[in-house]
């Protein structure tokens, strides 16, 4: 009778998804907008198919494969109907499977199928207009602890089969409504788990341990886990909700991004979603991982290392939002026109790029720079940039005619890194190799300067605070300082005894809530800090090196 009354709800959910439009409240897209393809094969051997709904407007989309189940027994692809419409009417590539189930087909099988599934919607990206970079997976009931699976073991080659093995099978993100998170602790609060897990997993818990344990999801989160919704009724009597909560622990603990949605009463799967507020939820956290709502926050990073771009990325997710070359350059900084002004080293010239990232401004060889390492965008307009084969700091009017000059011989030959000018008029220059902080004054005359202690303690940023302290980076070990004007260390992060161990300290900015945003250079990796020194997120960038970090404002 339980399980009669959890089909219900089902249907239900599927009747009044077929009624809701992408906003609760708006028209609903109409049947010109989109182009639903079905019975589209996807496994040849086995015949086993997806329906694939899609904008038609110009891509590429970015995609969402949905993956329902009747307890590992059936799967219908036409429940998904009303909700794949509804994820093409607004703007999303949207693919509901099949895959195979039954006493022939156990774990990790249908985990191969899905995994198929997305390697296949990667190799006809141009043919459904989907970006192969962002592919989410919503899995509900059975198929949410797949679609998990399916986030968190890429290149796994036992989960691995069929076509397309060329191709990744990884996903930018996963939603999971009502979840299976850890086989093994599954039967107890269910009323169906004793029915259905075990023709799945080849037995029971006791007599198949190994096939429960890696069809766990629970005990594959790692890191590098893609961000997780998970969604899940305080009463369901399929999956007790106690599943999704290790699950979301587990995350928690890994420092992957999740979250969790509670909700109230016994729907279970797709019948969550007939709620407005969870159904609203899903939507905007697929919106903002896979780049239909604008960032929340953008940062610019200026890579350094082997790849040589500039790229912007969504705060905190990490995504990547554009990327252009750089040459390796050190430095960036955003303007408030939209504009970026950035630094190409081995070029020989700094350039500002406009909102269509195309050259508007450039000053480089033919005025004389050998090496721009450092460029800011000032108030009055003129552009200041540090030298650093010369030992010049130099600041140049939009006519490129230079109105100040810094020069020193202890800068050149590549010891100088950024430089930076104050709200007094004054210009902060980190002179590496030196291990010093100088502020110079427009007549050239220094004014204060901060020398670091210990045995190549090399700074390489300094930016004065409201409060007159001065916040600089440095490395061996990498740290962040706050120094007061007599030089005492007031706020320290880092360092060789702090909580936080950092490698090579460089560029930072300071967000909007306060917080700073800093770069380990050579840990690869931005750190989200609060005033106290806690991380508050950290992405993790093993293939870039970022020299500088700007927040766009």
């Amino acid at each position: 009778m339980r399980r009669a009354s959890i089909l219900v709800l089902l249907f239900a959910a599927a009747a009044i998804l077929g009624h809701l439009d992408p906003a609760h409240g708006q028209a609903r897209p109409g049947p010109d907008s989109i182009q639903v393809d079905k019975d589209v094969v996807y496994i040849k051997g086995g015949k086993v198919m997806m329906d694939v709904a899609r904008p038609t407007t110009p891509g590429p989309h970015p995609a969402v494969v949905t993956i329902g189940g009747d307890a590992f027994r059936t799967v219908t692809r036409s429940t998904h109907e009303a909700l794949i419409r509804r994820l093409a009417g607004r703007g999303y590539v949207a693919a509901a499977i099949d895959y195979r189930v039954g006493a022939r087909r156990q774990f990790p099988a249908p985990l191969q199928d899905v995994k198929a599934a997305v390697r296949f919607l990667r190799a006809n990206a141009e043919r459904f207009g989907i970006d192969p970079a962002r592919i989410c997976a919503l899995g509900e009931s059975a198929g949410a602890p797949l679609a998990l699976l399916a986030a968190l073991t890429p290149g796994i080659a036992d989960f691995d089969s069929g076509a397309n093995r060329d191709l990744p099978s990884a996903l930018s993100c996963v939603v999971a409504l009502s979840a299976v998170s850890d086989f093994s602790r599954a039967y107890t609060g269910s009323m169906i788990a004793t029915e259905s897990y075990p023709p799945l997993l080849g037995g029971e818990a006791t007599h198949s341990q190994r096939a429960h344990a890696l069809a766990s999801p629970v005990n594959w989160v790692t890191p590098q886990a893609p961000p997780l919704l998970a969604v899940h009724a305080s009463s369901d009597e399929a999956v007790p909700s106690a599943q999704s909560e290790t699950l979301a622990e587990s995350y928690r603990a890994a420092g992957a991004m999740v979250e969790l949605v509670a909700v109230k009463g016994s729907a279970h799967g797709l019948a969550l979603l007939a709620e407005p507020a969870t159904d609203a939820h899903v939507l905007a956290f697929l919106d903002r991982h896979l780049g239909l709502a604008p960032p929340v926050t953008t940062v610019i990073v200026a890579d350094h290392g082997a790849r040589r771009q500039l790229v912007a990325l969504d705060w905190p997710t990490g995504r990547e939002l554009w990327t252009i070359p750089n040459a390796g350059g050190h430095d960036v900084q955003p303007l408030p026109n939209g504009n970026v002004l950035f630094t190409m080293g081995p070029e020989q010239k700094v350039v500002e790029i406009d909102k269509d990232r195309k050259e508007v401004w450039s000053y480089g060889g033919d005025e004389g720079l050998q090496h721009p390492i450092s460029a800011e965008r000032l108030a009055n307009g003129h552009t200041l940039i540090g030298d650093a084969v010369l030992g010049r700091v130099i600041e140049v009017d939009r006519n490129r005619n230079i109105v100040w000059t810094y020069e020193s011989g202890d800068l050149a030959r590549m010891r100088m890194r950024n430089v930076r000018r104050t709200a007094a008029g004054t210009t902060l220059i980190a002179n590496e190799a030196a291990g010093t902080i100088l502020e110079v004054d427009q007549a050239g005359q220094i004014v204060w300067s901060y020398q670091t202690v210990g045995e190549r303690r090399l700074p390489y940023k300094a930016r004065r605070l409201a409060n007159g302290n001065t916040l600089v980076t440095m490395t061996n070990p990498g740290e962040l300082v706050e120094v007061d004007r007599a030089g005492t260390i007031v706020r320290t992060v880092g360092g060789a005894t702090g909580a936080l161990r950092l490698i090579w300290c460089s560029g930072f900015d300071i967000l909007p809530n306060g917080n700073v945003l800093l770069s380990d250079y050579l840990g690869r990796r931005l750190l989200e800090l609060t005033p106290s020194g806690a991380v508050a997120q950290e992405v993790r960038m093993p293939s870039r090196t970022t020299a500088s970090i700007a927040v766009v404002r």
